[in-house]
This record gives structure tokens, C-alpha cells and sequence, in this order.
């Protein structure tokens, strides 16, 4: 954990939007007999508030758009010959002439075909939400607390025990991640201090040993900046598949804006740092991400009061 203390922004507790990133979950699911009877579980959700996918995995690609009709051409009829009679003769007698008969109107011309209407497009499966009720990450207020080079999972949540701990045997599809919006100083501070711009993938890991880990899989990791401000769900091109009783992790290998802080003692998530160093600043700048698949290692560091945003998707199969 990282934080930058600086000039007070007040954080604001405004309506986020929710991006669902190429949604293709349930694509995916279709394509893949033994995900299509699945069931869709989202693991973390406890509490996550309005704007999680809970249980409805990964939306379908929007709709194209219809083609718009094309405007009937308009002709205009030809305006008919206005005949006007001929002026009578003046008669030798003084008599005035009969006047002349008006000439027909001339015909009003066919009214242009109308355009034929587009063709509607598809309705996409995008699911949107304006605001969000769940719990925020910190920044931009001061100070501006983010995960920072470590590998994290939440052990608590209220009065939940282990919510990030898969119930069941499935394959996870997709993962989902609630970023604040830092400002450009905190940013640059941040890039500069913690290896670079915000990532974040997820990891698959097992207990072997009291607080040890093992790493079992993971996600490729995803560049976060441009989902600032937002709920964003990552669908996975290669799924994974996983056991009950394992865990799913966020590695964040620079920094990521997604911890919610002030939660309580009954909140708390576990860091993969070495016993003695949970509290010093230069062990928060040193890499202890777990990347490598295999690897042991030991999640010794406990940070109460605060929470890891994130969840994971999980299709149970039969």
C-alpha cells in the first residue's frame, strides 16, 4: 500500500460509469459446450455495490446500427399551362367579346417514392449502471492511497470470511476492477515512484502452508489508465480454470487506484510481502508481485480497514 499526502481534493463521491470492455462473455460460454450449462458466480461481490456484475458475467457486442433509408426522391409535377382566353374582338357595334375559357390546370406531378426504412440493428447485452453504491477507492482525496508492487488478496469483508475463495470447481471468465480517478500530479507521482503506469491482472493461488501461496495461474496484465474513474470488466481470451478452495488475487506489479480505505477492522486483505516489512514505505516501492508460475510465497502483511476492488467471474460447470 502507497500513499501520496499532498494539497487536500476533496474526494468525490460522484456517479462513476460502469465500462463493460468488449464483453464476450457470454460468446464465450456459447462457444465452449461444457461453459454453456454452467453457472455464473461472481466471486468478491460481497458488498461491492451497485455497479459489480454480479452474476451476470460479460455483456454481447452492441448492436450495429441500422442503415438509414434513403430519402424518396421528390419530383416536382409540372406546373399546368394557366390558358388565359383571348380577349373577344371589340364588335363594330361597341359590343364587348365573350371572354376566353380558361385554360386546364396542368397536372400536379407523382409525389417521390419514400426511403425505405434502415434496418434496426441488434440490441447489444451491455449493462449499465450510473452510479455506484459500494465502496470507493480512495483517491483523489489526501491522502491518496493505491496498491502498490505486491500481489493482494481480501481475507475479509464484514462479516465474511475468505470472499475471494472459489466455491466450487469452474473455469473464470472475465475479472472486474473499481478504479478512482487520481489527479495528473498523483499520476505522475505514482508512475514515477512504483515501476511505471497502473496494472493489474489477476492470479490463481492456493494455501500450502499457514499464510504460504502457491502460484497456480494468471491473467495477462491489463494497462489501467484508461479506465480511470471506472468499473471496467477484462472478459479473458483464455479462460481459467480452477478448483474449490482456491484463491484469486490481484497482482499489481507498479500501482493500481483501487483500495477503498476507513472500511472498519472487520475489513482487511493480505499482501504478499515478507514478515517485518508491512509497514515500511520502502518495502511498498520494492517488487514482491507474485508472477512466477509455481512459485511459494508468503502473504505475512495483513492491512485492516481497507479493501482490494476487485472480482472475479466464475463459471461453475456441472
Amino acid at each position: 500500500m502507497r500513499y501520496l499526502r499532498g494539497d487536500l481534493v476533496l474526494n468525490r463521491w460522484m456517479k462513476m460509469k460502469i465500462k463493460l470492455v468488449v464483453a464476450v462473455v457470454i460468446v464465450v460460454m456459447l462457444a465452449i459446450p461444457a461453459l454453456a450449462t454452467g453457472t455464473l458466480t461472481e466471486i468478491g461481490s460481497v458488498g461491492f455495490g451497485v455497479g459489480s456484475t454480479s452474476a451476470t458475467g460479460a455483456t454481447g457486442k452492441a448492436g450495429t446500427t441500422g442503415k438509414t433509408g434513403t430519402s424518396g426522391k421528390s419530383k416536382t409535377g409540372t406546373s399546368g399551362k394557366s390558358g388565359t382566353g383571348t380577349s373577344g374582338k371589340t364588335g363594330t357595334s361597341g359590343k364587348t367579346g365573350t371572354s376566353g375559357k380558361t385554360g386546364a390546370s396542368g397536372k400536379t406531378g407523382a409525389s417521390g417514392t419514400t426511403g425505405t426504412t434502415g434496418t434496426t440493428g441488434t440490441n447489444g447485452g451491455s449493462t449499465v449502471s450510473t452510479t455506484v453504491t459500494g465502496p470507493l477507492a480512495s483517491c483523489p482525496a489526501s491522502p491518496c492511497e493505491v496498491i502498490s508492487e505486491t500481489t493482494g488478496m481480501q481475507v475479509k469483508v464484514g462479516s465474511t470470511s475468505t470472499p475471494l475463495k472459489i466455491p466450487r470447481n469452474g473455469t473464470i471468465v472475465a475479472w472486474t476492477i473499481r478504479l478512482s480517478l487520481p489527479t495528473a500530479s498523483q499520476i505522475t507521482f505514482f508512475d514515477q515512484h512504483e515501476g511505471g503506469p497502473a496494472q493489474a491482472g489477476i492470479a490463481i493461488i492456493k494455501q500450502t502452508k499457514g499464510l504460504t501461496y502457491q502460484l497456480v495461474a494468471q491473467s495477462p496484465l491489463v494497462e489501467l489508465q484508461p479506465y480511470f474513474g471506472e468499473t471496467a470488466q477484462f472478459p479473458l481470451t483464455n479462460t481459467i480454470p480452477v478448483q474449490k478452495g482456491e484463491r484469486i488475487a490481484l497482482t499489481v506489479p507498479t500501482w493500481a487506484p483501487a483500495l477503498a480505505i476507513k472500511l472498519g477492522n472487520t475489513t482487511s486483505w493480505r499482501a504478499s510481502r515478507p514478515t517485518k516489512t508491512c509497514t515500511s514505505a520502502t518495502e511498498a516501492s520494492t517488487e514482491t508481485a507474485q508472477t512466477t508460475a509455481g512459485s511459494a510465497v508468503e502473504y505475512s502483511c495483513l492491512y485492516q480497514t481497507a479493501r482490494l476492488l476487485y472480482t472475479a467471474t466464475l463459471v461453475s460447470t456441472p
